[in-house]
């Protein structure tokens, strides 16, 4: 599976953005999707995710209420939608593929992943 993010810019506090991660090469319809973020100088962490059942997971507290993630397997895509968006959501985010059998404590963490995407910058302005 090949991973493609795309949406990243530049925004101001407040505003919104909406990155889209496209599939290829497989069908991701099996497969639970995970967006990550990397803000400079920290580790990668769980931004939230999504089952191949469509259930959302690991949403972190600090975007619960402003990020929605959601999917399209008819398009072999999964968005998250960030809104309110803050300074400190700064970050290169990325999308993740991980098999349909891992378990939920897998797939908080990037080892629960198999295949990921190159990765888009988002830069929240004060």
């Amino acid at each position: 599976v090949q991973l493609q993010a795309s949406g990243g810019g530049l925004v101001q506090a407040g505003g919104s953005l909406r990155l889209s991660c496209a599939a290829s090469g497989r069908t991701i319809s099996t497969y639970n999707m995970g967006w990550f973020r990397q803000a400079s100088g920290k580790e990668r962490e769980l931004v939230g995710g999504i089952r191949w059942s469509a259930n959302t997971y690991g949403m972190d507290s600090s975007v619960k209420g402003r990020f929605t993630i959601s999917r399209d397997n008819a398009k072999n895509t999964v968005d998250l939608q960030m809104n309110r968006l803050k300074p400190e959501d700064t970050a290169v985010y990325y999308c993740a593929a991980g098999s349909k059998s891992k378990i939920l404590s897998t797939l908080l963490g990037p080892n629960g992943y198999h295949y990921w995407g190159q990765g888009t910058q988002v830069t929240v302005s004060s």
